[in-house]
């Protein structure tokens, strides 16, 4: 699994391993050597087999496996015949095979454990039924059936953990990719709208510029040929320019838009969205520099960012006081749009996922006039979007 390579997870394990390994390593040797009298060194051989087990089974899954069957054979064969009940394993041993078990589950496919665990009580099944010491089967029958019944009831709880992290990691990624999803469709939304109102924006001039062109012949006396010549090919160009706008709008625009031609929005009607927003419940202050011309396409622009930042408002801050600043910085255009924190909550007028795509719109839209914009939270409560964009168009 994923997560278990990153350095956080194998560092877990690692500690899961090891509390396991050094806490049940005393347990294991001094219960078989104390209480049942099992000799001390086959008792230290059979708890280390078992401990170290738990922490080579995080790079050596088989080996782990082979050396923990390996400590449980010991270990039963070392047991005395008036074991009683706890033979062929005392309660840490049986403990430690579980966990060895657990673990496994937990740290590898299903499909392993799948294999393991049947093969674990067929070990103990085999130990009890080929005991060179002649005990009678009878006496490991409460480890075997404690066993089996415990064992899965671990097991069933950590593959049950498993598989809900599993499906909390797949729900996070589908999340994730619904969202740059939806990101890119909005960026590529926006980019068509503002291909489609940057035609309006050249169209309009070059319509002017062909008009022009067209009656200079008319409007200029004395034109020699030559002049005459240049007006006309000045107007044929703009009527080529013309015709691959207009089939370039046939192809940005759907059918409600084919419908109707507005106006190009831009700093004339800023006041507009100051008092939509208004009735909207957001109060609004517009500080607006006077005499500033700017292109028809940055004009466009800032309109767009105002109007989206203040939809923003409306959305998330109902009843926040805005202040909408319009000014110039040497060659650029400053749009500023700050709101204060919300006065009461915001309701969810948008679908889940939308949030950020406003920005990204935005961001998109001060980047095709080359221009910049920063967005973000305020310190002190509410928000903050600032563009700047250069009154010369594309930088």
């Amino acid at each position: 699994m994923q997560s278990f390579r990153s350095g956080h997870s194998w560092l877990f394990w690692w500690l899961v391993a090891g509390f396991f390994a050094l806490g049940l390593l005393p347990l294991n040797v001094a219960l078989a050597a104390e209480e049942f009298d099992v000799w001390p060194l086959a008792a230290f051989v059979a708890g280390i087999a078992q401990s170290t087990a738990l922490v080579l089974l995080l790079v050596r899954p088989k080996a782990a496996t082979a050396l923990q069957f390996l400590g449980v054979v010991v270990l039963a064969m070392a047991l005395p015949p008036d074991s009683g009940s706890t033979w062929p394993l005392t309660v840490t041993g049986l403990v430690t095979l579980i966990v060895h078990v657990a673990l496994l589950a937990a740290r590898y496919p299903s499909q392993v454990v799948l294999v393991v665990w049947p093969l674990s009580v067929f070990v103990l099944v085999l130990v009890v039924l080929v005991d060179p010491r002649g005990r009678s089967p009878a006496d490991g029958l409460g480890v075997l059936l404690l066993y089996p019944i415990f064992s899965a009831i671990v097991l069933g709880a950590v593959l049950l953990v498993r598989r809900w992290r599993e499906i909390g990691r797949e729900l996070a990624d589908a999340r994730h990719d619904v969202e740059v999803e939806q990101s890119q469709r909005a960026v590529a939304e926006e980019r068509t709208r503002i291909a489609r109102e940057l035609h309006d924006v050249v169209a309009h001039s070059m319509s002017v510029i062909h008009m022009q062109a067209t009656s200079a012949s008319y409007r200029i006396e004395g034109l020699g040929p030559e002049a005459r010549a240049e007006f006309g090919q000045i107007a044929a160009g703009a009527r080529a320019t013309l015709r691959e706008l207009r089939q370039l709008l046939a192809v940005l625009r759907d059918d409600a838009a084919d419908a109707e031609l507005s106006p190009v929005p831009g700093l004339g009607r800023l006041a507009e969205l100051v008092e939509s927003a208004d009735r909207a419940g957001v109060p609004v202050e517009l500080r607006q520099e006077e005499g500033v011309v700017v292109p028809e396409s940055v004009g466009l622009a800032a309109y767009r960012i105002v109007q989206e930042s203040l939809s923003n408002v409306i959305r998330h801050a109902p009843g926040a006081r805005a202040t909408v600043v319009l000014g110039t910085d040497g060659p650029d255009l400053i749009v500023s749009v700050v709101n204060e924190a919300a006065t009461r909550p915001a309701h969810p007028m948008e679908a889940p996922g939308r949030a950020g795509h406003g920005l990204a719109g935005m961001r998109e839209r001060a980047r095709l006039v080359g221009g910049t914009l920063d967005a973000g939270a305020r310190p002190e409560g509410g928000y903050r979007v600032t563009a700047r964009l250069p009154i010369g168009g594309q930088g």
